[in-house]
């Protein structure tokens, strides 16, 4: 397997052509205490670009602001071949309980916020970024469905949300003739494979795409952590910002670095680097349409690209499944075994 940016796929049940790495860009703009600076940032975008690549993701309030800014002014000479999607429900305003949220108030004015940032007049692609538990599923998909019909936005997708609401969405847009959901934005990656349980399986049958997020699991797969820092204080004490970030969340653990050793040893037979095969892993997944990459550096994304080349053989993939597998739990596990199949079957 080869692949280039402009080996184009479609975009679940859409006629949209993507390619197979997204750019992500939280890190343009160093609002947050780290990410690139502007002309560091537009080296990113440029050589993206220049490759052939034309899918890039943001969010409305990533760097406060500053990574759809800065998108605004790199995409200027050829955004109509660009595919730019941006997420809302993160708050823009703090106190102001109706900059965030999933209502219609929060969509609407944060997708006018968005394309003035962006200086476009219509999304390619918005996502829904957080579930708030509270906006009834009608109002979102009825708002997202008017700003379709009023053309600022093309298509629509969902992040970080329960596949049970995700699957009742897209029945119910279906059922009343609204925009469907297209794409699905998950964190999924070797040490966070949650998502075969019922979200990946829910995006195949009801056709979207899945462009998962921190496909290196921030960081502990490029093979960066070792067993002295599995404590928080190790990493503070090194200054790493992000490191000490991870080890609060927990991906900084005895199970993940183990996984990270087994990616390692692959990239090694591979020739390659653990942040390249952790990124073929997924490129290799039918499943996957586009997994969202993020660097600070050219160097950074263009190791990153280079995962394009490298081709997993059978036995790299059945190893790297066997270490970072996951129990699927009931009724996943009680579904597939022999006894049940064996007794639905007729056999």
């Amino acid at each position: 397997m080869s692949l280039t940016l402009d080996t184009y796929r479609m975009l679940g049940r859409s006629g949209l052509r993507v390619s197979p790495l997204a750019l992500g860009s939280a890190t343009f703009g160093t609002d947050w205490g780290w990410g690139a600076e502007r002309d560091d940032a537009r080296k990113l975008f440029d050589l993206y670009v220049e490759r052939g690549g034309n899918f890039i993701d943001t969010a409305n309030t990533y760097t406060d602001g500053s990574s759809e800014r800065l998108l605004g002014e790199f995409t200027q000479g050829n955004r109509e071949s660009l595919v730019l999607a941006t997420k809302y429900t993160t708050q823009r305003r703090p106190g102001d309980p109706n900059s965030a949220g999933a209502s219609r108030k929060s969509l609407v004015a944060s997708v006018d916020a968005s394309l003035r940032q962006l200086r476009t007049d219509y999304l390619d692609l918005l996502f829904l970024h957080v579930w708030d538990f509270a906006t009834p599923v009608e109002e979102i998909l009825r708002g997202m469905d008017d700003l379709v019909r009023q053309g600022k936005i093309l298509y629509v997708g969902i992040s970080n949300a329960p596949a049970w609401q995700v699957s009742r969405m897209q029945a119910i847009a279906d059922l009343r003739g609204w925009s469907p959901l297209v794409a699905l934005q998950i964190e999924y990656n070797l040490i966070e494979r949650t998502g075969e349980r019922d979200l990946i399986p829910m995006a195949r049958e009801m056709g979207l795409g899945v462009t998962p997020y921190s496909p290196l699991g921030g960081g502990v797969l490029t093979g960066k952590y070792r067993r002295d820092d599995l404590t928080a204080s190790h990493l503070a004490s090194e200054g790493s910002t992000r490191g000490s970030f991870n080890a609060a969340l927990g991906t900084v653990t005895e199970r993940n670095i183990s996984i990270a050793d087994v990616l390692k040893d692959v990239a090694a037979e591979l020739g390659c680097t653990s942040a390249q095969a952790g990124l073929a892993w997924m490129l290799q997944n039918p499943d996957i349409t586009a997994p969202v990459i993020g660097a600070r550096t050219p160097a950074q994304l263009e190791e990153n690209l280079g995962a394009l080349d490298i081709d997993l053989a059978e036995d790299h993939l059945a190893r790297l499944d066997e270490a970072s597998a996951i129990d699927l739990g009931y009724p996943h596990q009680m579904l597939a075994s022999d006894r049940i199949r064996n007794v639905t079957g007729g056999s």
